[in-house]
């Protein structure tokens, strides 16, 4: 799915993978995002992360457009399954505008991320939640995707 391709939501919306010239549309749902995640606004640092991760062709995103403004976004990172020796994505991010939701944004976002992958020959699309996040993980299971039941995820905290 290129740049230039666009994935109807409703009547209303449209779905479509965002560019540099997206940046200002992007980086208040990118801020929004992170504080819904408990991080404090940033809007300058979150318009300079998206730029970064543009720029330097290190992820994938896509922007739902409705009324002719941005109300949600989604962003894969590539990545790779050594078991299955099969390229990946990480779909890191995913955020509808709370007025938004219910309206079919989210759902369409996965699919254009899920459209995305199998063009680019991925094997499979992961991503993770948290455990509380009960209305993403309604919308996860309803959209096909499934709960890990074998593997446990871990961090470790490395600071900055």
């Amino acid at each position: 799915m290129g740049a230039g391709h666009n994935r109807a939501m409703d009547d209303k919306a449209m779905v479509r993978q965002a560019t540099m010239q997206d940046l200002d549309l992007l980086a208040p749902l990118f801020d929004a995002y992170r504080v819904f995640y408990r991080k404090a606004s940033d809007l300058a640092g979150a318009r300079r992360f998206l730029w970064e991760r543009l720029s330097n062709l290190e992820s994938v995103i896509f922007v739902a457009m409705a009324g002719g403004r941005p109300v949600g976004f989604t962003q894969l990172y590539p990545s790779f399954s050594s078991g299955s020796m099969a390229r990946i994505f990480v779909l890191n991010d995913l955020f509808v505008a709370p007025e938004a939701r219910g309206k079919g944004a989210g759902g369409a976002l996965l699919d254009a991320a899920a459209e995305f992958g199998r063009a680019a020959g991925a094997m499979r699309l992961t991503l993770q939640t948290e455990l509380t996040n009960s209305s993403a993980q309604r919308l996860y299971e309803a959209s096909g995707w499934k709960r890990d039941e074998v593997f446990c995820s871990y961090t470790l905290e490395l600071g900055r």
